[in-house]
């Protein structure tokens, strides 16, 4: 069964209070939290102020997506404001197992994310560091967007990896996941299903979350 991580960038954030007292009532066993700084994507989102906020609002597990470049500078500050996981970016990463082991020497859990055009082998030489692998599903910076069929194959090909390698390694999909595609996606490998205007745009979000759940 598949973890789902509802992604509260796409939460009303003038009810947010509601939003998260919505997902603790539900089956959702994760936050999803995305952070972007305008830079290494076209967007940006909202930082540690605000997951210091929720952290407060939640007892589940803080689940934080850094779309940022030079993500070192804060690792310090999002672990203050409650992360239990940290994933960075490796395009965003220069020194890719440095920022691992600085994520993990703060006592976080530690994910990586690729982007859409970026190839699974990429990671292989860093799997055996980590706790998570997000794989975009998307191309990374808003909502809303619809999924891309290639991840199907990036998914299959990564839990060979970490299957060859045997690891204990989750596998996340972010991005276009809805209750039509989210069988394939969890058939294909992946361990932890994101889901944003899948849930919150939905009339009942409690009842989406228990429909992907029961997948």
């Amino acid at each position: 069964m598949a973890l789902i991580a509802p992604s509260l960038l796409s939460a009303d954030f003038l009810h947010l209070q509601r939003d998260c007292d919505m997902l603790n009532a539900s089956e959702a066993d994760w936050f999803h939290l995305d952070v972007m700084d305008g830079r290494f994507v076209p967007n940006i989102s909202f930082g540690p102020m605000i997951i210091d906020f929720i952290r407060k609002a939640t007892t589940k597990y803080c689940d934080v997506h850094l779309m940022i470049e030079e993500p070192e500078k804060y690792a310090e500050a999002f672990k203050k404001a409650g992360a239990d996981n940290l994933t960075v970016h490796l395009e965003a990463c220069k020194h890719l197992h440095r920022n691992i082991q600085q994520i993990k020497s703060l006592g976080m859990q530690a994910g990586v994310a690729i982007n859409p055009h970026t190839p699974v082998d990429t990671l292989r030489d860093i799997l055996k560091d980590i706790d998570l692998v997000c794989l975009m599903s998307v191309n990374p910076g808003f909502g809303g967007q619809s999924f891309i069929g290639q991840t199907i194959y990036k998914i299959k090909q990564l839990k060979e990896m970490i299957n060859e390698q045997l690891l204990n390694v989750k596998i996340e999909i972010d991005g276009g996941v809805t209750l039509e595609n989210a069988k394939l996606i969890i058939d294909a490998g992946a361990d932890v299903l994101v889901a944003g205007n899948t849930v919150f745009r939905s009339p009942d979000p409690k009842a989406i979350i228990q429909q992907l759940k029961a997948l």
